[in-house]
């Protein structure tokens, strides 16, 4: 009975990897993206239900209670969590996934000293990884919510002597991790009569907690500096350290699905963070180091408007620039997502359509608060798919766009990135707007994007700047377009 219900866990296990790997691929591209989700959390359930079957991790009712109670959370969240406030979401549920992996690896060693099992060197590395990246990774996602949320200030939060402060408490972490290990090594063969026994286990579980904690300060440190425009790469880092500290647990509890899964998140959050550094033109130490968008530019921005005029328009006016064009490239920014203009701006785009208006979206990787934010919105408000055009598609029809309406997007439409070598984010990649005939701006006003810098877009001889709430402007556009 035990070796058919060992091989059931077993083949469940398999069938769940397999899963997720299908549905990871699968959400590769907004058609399939659904599809993947699906497969993911069949193979979630599967897993779950495999795990109900060891006994041998807690009782069955344990297990089924936290299963429950989870699964009321995620449906509440799921259906009460505004599409804008999904990367908020993200940072949350990936630091609860962290903290989760930290606290699994300090109860599995208390347990493992408890009954007086041997812990070799290996696992107790694994241990100490598992508690130090997990701790890092909450507290570090819960900043990063903080930030999102405007909770905290979307710009880095220094102090004198930060990095070397940072430096100490990494120091003693990894001291930590050192007599954590080398206290348990090789001394779990033994009695708990033994007062020489007992000393080192006290001195192992002291060193653990106290390196949990300051794994906590750790994340918290490692995520203040770094601004708000930063946030997506810094989302992505943090969901990769915890599929890495999942990974971590899977080896000190010897569970292959937990193995797998994390690896899978960690490698594919180690990419996403590769891919969204390069569209940004920036190493990831810079992303981690550099404190993007401090103080500091701001001087800089202003001295560079100067002299510089801003043409206006109206509602009215754009209305009739869209209705006589043959093409318009709509460019979302997280100005959309605050809004939450995304089925207004559909709705215009389909009144376009009707009037023979050929309708595309450009989509920076990086463009609102987390990888695929933008994407996510219009799909919600069912967007076509082949609308969606990514940078390096839609740059090079925008000189033979007639319009480009850009909605909240900032620093990913500025063209200080490709011409102004003093710019601090020259060199990053950019949607190529000022090429087209004509561009408009929606905004609520001349504020700086996360960059924290001006704007020459907005300054464009070619460009004109409607002001207001994106939503409301959307609106006007919408119905002066219907009386045109």
């Amino acid at each position: 009975m035990l070796d058919l219900r060992g091989s059931v866990i077993a083949s469940s296990y398999i069938v769940a990897a397999v899963l997720f790997i299908f549905g990871l691929k699968q959400l590769s591209s907004p058609s399939t993206a659904r599809s993947g989700n699906r497969l993911a959390a069949i193979g979630m359930a599967i897993a779950l239900a495999a795990t109900l079957l060891d006994r041998q991790i807690v009782s069955f009712w344990t297990i089924a209670i936290g299963t429950l109670i989870g699964a009321v959370m995620g449906v509440y969240f799921g259906r009460t969590v505004q599409m804008t406030a999904m990367p908020q979401m993200v940072a949350l549920f990936n630091g609860m996934g962290g903290a989760t992996a930290a606290l699994v690896s300090v109860a599995e060693f208390l347990r493992l000293t408890r009954i007086g099992e041997s812990i070799g060197a290996g696992e107790a590395t694994s241990i100490v990884l598992g508690t130090a990246i997990g701790a890092v990774s909450f507290t570090g996602s819960i900043i990063a919510f903080g930030k999102l949320q405007e909770i905290l200030p979307g710009k880095p939060l220094q102090f004198p002597l930060q990095r070397l402060v940072n430096g100490l408490i990494l120091l003693a972490v990894i001291v930590l991790g050192v007599i954590v290990v080398s206290s348990t090594n090789g001394m779990f063969a033994f009695s708990l009569a033994d007062q020489s026994s007992l000393s080192a286990l006290a001195t192992a579980s002291g060193a653990l907690w106290i390196l949990f904690g300051a794994a906590l300060l750790l994340g918290a440190m490692f995520v203040l500096p770094i601004g708000g425009g930063d946030m997506p790469v810094v989302i992505s880092i943090l969901n990769s350290l915890t599929g890495l500290a999942a990974a971590l647990t899977g080896f000190v509890l010897h569970n292959q699905m937990l193995v797998v899964a994390g690896v899978l998140v960690g490698a594919s959050g180690t990419l996403l963070t590769l891919l969204m550094s390069t569209a940004m033109n920036r190493s990831v130490a810079n992303v981690l180091f550099g404190a993007f968008g401090a103080a500091g530019n701001d001087a800089a921005s202003a001295a560079s408007a100067v002299g510089h005029t801003v043409r206006q328009t109206t509602p009215e006016d754009t209305a009739i620039a869209l209705a006589y064009a043959r093409s318009v490239v709509i460019v979302p920014g997280y100005g959309l997502a605050v809004a939450e203009a995304q089925h207004t701006v559909r709705e215009l785009a389909t009144d376009l359509e009707n009037r023979g208006v050929n309708v595309k979206y450009a989509i920076h990787p990086v463009a609102g608060r987390m990888p695929g934010h933008m994407n996510v919105l219009l799909a919600e408000a069912n967007v076509p798919y082949d609308q969606l055009l990514e940078m390096d598609q839609v740059n090079g029809q925008f000189p033979q766009t007639d319009v480009v309406l850009v909605v909240g997007a900032n620093d990913v439409v500025n063209p200080a990135a490709r011409d102004d070598p003093s710019s601090p984010i020259y060199g990053m990649p950019i949607l190529d707007v000022d090429r087209a005939r004509n561009i408009i701006v929606l905004k609520r006003s001349m504020g700086h994007g996360f960059a924290g810098i001006d704007n020459a877009l907005f300054y464009h001889e070619k460009t004109r700047m409607l002001f207001g709430d994106a939503r409301q402007s959307l609106t006007q556009i919408g119905q002066a377009l219907k009386s045109a």
